[in-house]
């Protein structure tokens, strides 16, 4: 194994990813995109390959906004009343979730749940998170009770777990979930396709874990900063046509770019660029033809601390040199953690990516 997921360690035992396949859509989001990159990295000959699998595969669903929440607060309690419990929520997948009272003993299962939870203040009652939980620091020493593909039930059940966070579409498995929910353990099932999901993220979980004002207070700040950094971009120029490498396989030369409408497309359309993508809303693979087809003005290259393309590696790969952004060196690295996990940091995400793009334009001064 030659790569490692960019948003902390992912056990070994984790398969080759299609870049096709569905069940994979979740981990696009609930990692990173730059995590699913690494999750293919698997190749005999070595070479370090980024490969979307589901935190950053081909496996973005469309950037629309996630489900509504929906809550069903018991008759003496307030819906919108941090201490409303029991309260009854429906998750990201649509199934209603009570929970009886405040969780003391919370267990997160993707790294963007786990940033959400200590952003809305419920990080102390987090007891366990999955192996990608890399931030922040206080997140990273906890007891790892999953990896990219397994739950450990029993642990968390002797954890006394009283609610657990997990990825939809496919990022936990869907075997786990249920065996939890048999044994009695709320579990919320959720999945942010696009920014606005995001938000609705944070105040679920804010209601989940009795921190709805926190969380409400903490989309209002994320929704100010993106629009100031959108408003500052928007009026800067002709948008650039701009690929952003969500992942290059150097044996194959496969070359991965943002689905149709997914939320890496809709970030880089938010920092001020025309995002070059796949042609499918499902797959994040893109043909070396239909790329020097669309002839990017800008290539934004997507890194992390086990992903580092840099420009020189761009422009010594075969057939790339006919495209403008090669031409003009206009290839430009930027962190891609903060931009494609869906979580509290997505304003930092989109202010580096904006300044990539628009290095000359004065952005808003950072909260």
């Amino acid at each position: 194994m030659s790569a490692t997921p960019p948003v902390g360690p992912i056990s070994s035992d984790v398969p080759e990813v299609s870049v096709s396949s569905p069940s994979r859509r979740g981990a696009l989001l609930a990692l990173g995109l730059s995590a699913v990159l690494a999750l293919a990295a698997c190749s005999s000959s070595g070479t370090t390959t980024s490969i979307p699998p589901d935190a950053t595969g081909a496996i973005a669903s469309p950037a629309t906004s996630g489900p509504s929440a929906s809550v069903a607060a018991s008759p003496e309690a307030s819906p919108s009343s941090a201490a409303a419990f029991p309260v009854t929520l429906t998750d990201d997948e649509g199934t209603a979730v009570e929970i009886p009272a405040e969780p003391q003993k919370i267990v997160s299962l993707t790294p963007a749940t786990t940033e959400i939870l200590f952003g809305i203040g419920a990080g102390d009652r987090v007891v366990a998170t999955d192996d990608g939980s890399d931030f922040p620091t206080e997140a990273a020493p906890l007891p790892d009770v999953a990896t990219f593909d397994s739950v450990d039930v029993e642990k968390i059940v002797a954890l006394g777990a009283d609610l657990v966070v997990a990825g939809g579409l496919g990022f936990s498995p869907a075997e786990s979930i249920a065996q939890l929910r048999e044994l009695k353990v709320p579990v919320l099932v959720v999945y942010a396709p696009s920014v606005d999901g995001v938000y609705h993220d944070i105040e679920l979980l804010g209601t989940a874990t009795g921190e709805a004002t926190a969380a409400t207070e903490l989309t209002d700040t994320m929704q100010a900063e993106i629009s100031g950094i959108n408003a500052a971009v928007t009026s800067a120029g002709q948008p650039p046509r701009t690929y952003y490498e969500v992942g290059y396989t150097d044996a194959t030369g496969q070359i991965f770019a943002p689905a149709d409408q997914s939320f890496v497309a809709e970030m880089v359309t938010l920092a001020g660029a025309d995002p070059i993508t796949t042609g499918d809303p499902a797959s994040y693979e893109i043909p070396l033809e239909k790329l020097i087809a669309a002839d990017p003005q800008l290539i934004i290259l997507g890194t992390n601390p086990f992903y580092m393309p840099t420009p020189a590696d761009v422009k010594a790969r075969a057939g790339w040199d006919v495209m403008t952004a090669v031409k003009n060196d206009d290839i430009r690295p930027v962190q891609d953690t903060e931009i494609t996990r869906p979580g509290p940091r997505l304003p930092i995400g989109l202010r580096n990516l904006a300044a990539a793009i628009w290095p000359d334009v004065s952005l808003p001064a950072a909260p």
